[in-house]
């Protein structure tokens, strides 16, 4: 039985992805068990790992659900100097979405449930 997941991203600059994913997530890691590498608990059992190294290409986008994914693109737009930023919905689906990448290339996105 699974019982815990973690997600790795790898970036080139450990410490400016550090920054960046202490920016995105709002706050700093959870772990830092050794140079290169911190751990942020999303969900309980859900750990989000940044790593120094190369990025994997074409994998993800890993998204993640926010409350306002409108509040969320005027703030990354806003702090971390993001200038493309498109939300999409369909009619059929109640969600909305948008994918953007990291400046290593990773995918990553968020999702807003619109029957909450």
């Amino acid at each position: 039985m699974i019982s815990e997941l973690t997600i790795q991203i790898r970036v080139a600059d450990f410490e400016k992805g550090l920054h960046w994913y202490t920016t995105l997530l709002q706050r700093t890691p959870d772990l830092i068990p050794h140079n290169g590498f911190a751990e942020w608990e999303i969900l309980p059992g859900c750990w989000l790992q940044v790593a120094e190294g190369i990025p994997s290409e074409g994998s993800g986008p890993i998204r993640l659900g926010v409350t306002s994914i409108e509040e969320e693109r005027s703030r990354l737009m806003s702090e971390l100097h993001m200038d493309h930023f498109e939300i999409y919905a369909r009619e059929e689906v109640p969600s909305k979405w948008a994918t953007f990448a990291d400046p290593w290339g990773n995918r990553l996105g968020f999702f807003e449930n619109m029957n909450e």
